[in-house]
């Protein structure tokens, strides 16, 4: 049974820090890719960062380039999102994806059916 969880959410102040979780069992973890995606209300779900199954590559979003950190311990079958520097435009559901990253291109072709059920991040003063 493969699932994805995720946990760290929450409702922070714009500056601040948080950092999510992604907990994966039912599937081998260190095979695939691994992601984090976001959306926001009446928006469309964009992706946030990937990271390839070893860790070797990693890509962000622009809007985040620079605050995020997206992280894996494939011992723990956990991938972890680190976010600083929080704004108000960074409140989201936040949802684990595992899928394929490219070492060589950066493209990061999700696996449909490897979704976590999200979790959600506020960022307001």
């Amino acid at each position: 049974q493969v699932q994805l969880v995720e946990s760290g959410g929450g409702l922070v102040q714009p500056g601040g820090s948080l950092r999510l979780s992604c907990a994966a069992s039912g599937f081998t973890f260190s095979s695939y890719g691994m992601s984090w995606y976001r959306q926001a209300p009446g928006k469309e779900r964009e992706l946030v960062a990937a990271v390839t199954s070893g860790g070797g590559r990693t890509r962000y979003a622009d809007s985040i380039k620079g605050r995020f950190t997206i992280s894996r311990d494939n011992a723990k079958n956990t991938v972890y999102l680190q976010m600083n520097s929080l704004k108000p435009e960074d409140t989201a559901v936040y949802y684990c994806n595992a899928g394929t990253l490219n070492y060589y291109t950066g493209s990061y072709f999700p696996s449909e059916d490897y979704w976590g059920q999200g979790t959600q991040v506020t960022v307001s003063s």
